[in-house]
């Protein structure tokens, strides 16, 4: 593994991984949030993006990860950056990576799809396809109002009551937040006592990755999680529906967002989930799928 720093807008830091025999090499995109290259939060080490490199590498396919702005080593302030930043410094891995002669394929998951998706639009001769874990087909805003329908059925059921008995309806205070942010104009907005990253809300609820999947030529494969609680499990489908290039969709049974299995879906088992790996079907999945994109 080499670590070295790409210079985007600010220094990223990223590490490499290239098998001997490796005959391609995935860039992998993490999802939301302030997470590292191997895919951990402060709180929360899902270790994603670590473990399909190292996963990868054993298929012979290389990777390149990286700290996000303001994570981990890399330069730069993590409240203040939008979403197109994030576009900007994935591309700027990209145009890197290509100095390395291998074909190049994006594995996003979750933010990570829509990012991959603007990939996919913005470098057709670099980037031959494409990996969306968790992916979502529809602007971020309406994926944020499913995402608050989905989350108010896993709360414990004392607090539905308790919400019940106060007159509290859960998705219509999380739509005041999200109206609070889209009426904002800086980078960064104190809503309930938390600084939120406003530009980062802004641009991710106004942009809908189905534009830029619909038009891509090259092949994807969507992997839908079917406990998904994060992004709509059934959106992997559409996207191939969308599409006229090849697209191959599969939905992993018992898969929650943070590809861990769990016996019924819920976000309140994440902390003891990620003691886990990710599920052994992903990995496997990922490489057959390029293989045979690479042998065509």
């Amino acid at each position: 593994m080499t670590v070295r720093t790409i210079t985007a807008a600010v220094d990223l830091v990223a590490e490499s991984n290239l098998p001997p025999d490796a005959r391609a090499v995935a860039i992998l995109v993490p999802g939301s949030g302030p997470v590292d290259r191997h895919g951990d939060a402060r709180r929360l080490p899902l270790g994603i993006q670590r473990q399909l490199a190292e996963g990868l590498a054993v298929h012979g396919i290389g990777s390149v990860r990286w700290d996000k702005r303001g994570v981990g080593e890399s330069a730069g302030d993590f409240l203040s950056t939008g979403f197109h930043d994030l576009v900007d410094d994935a591309l700027a891995v990209v145009d890197d990576a290509a100095a390395l002669g291998l074909p190049l394929v994006v594995i996003g998951h979750s933010e990570g799809s829509a990012i991959a998706a603007r990939l996919l639009a913005e470098r057709p001769a670099l980037v031959r396809g494409a990996v969306l874990l968790s992916p979502y087909a529809r602007s971020g805003l309406e994926v944020l109002r499913w995402q608050s329908r989905a989350l108010g059925d896993d709360l414990p059921a004392g607090i539905r009551f308790v919400l019940r008995l106060m007159r509290t309806d859960l998705e219509r205070q999380t739509e005041k937040t999200r109206q609070r942010l889209l009426a904002t104009n800086g980078d960064v907005k104190r809503i309930g006592g938390a600084r939120m990253n406003a530009r980062w809300f802004r641009e991710f609820m106004a942009y809908d990755p189905s534009a830029d999947l619909a038009g891509a030529p090259q092949p994807v494969l969507s992997v839908a999680a079917a406990f998904d609680l994060q992004s709509p499990p059934d959106d992997a489908a559409r996207i191939a529906e969308l599409r006229a290039a090849p697209t191959r969709t599969v939905t992993l049974s018992a898969l929650s967002h943070i590809m861990r299995t769990q016996p019924s879906p819920t976000l309140r088992a994440y902390r003891a989930d990620v003691r886990r790996p990710i599920d052994e079907r992903i990995v496997p999945l990922i490489a057959q799928w390029m293989n045979t994109l690479l042998d065509d």
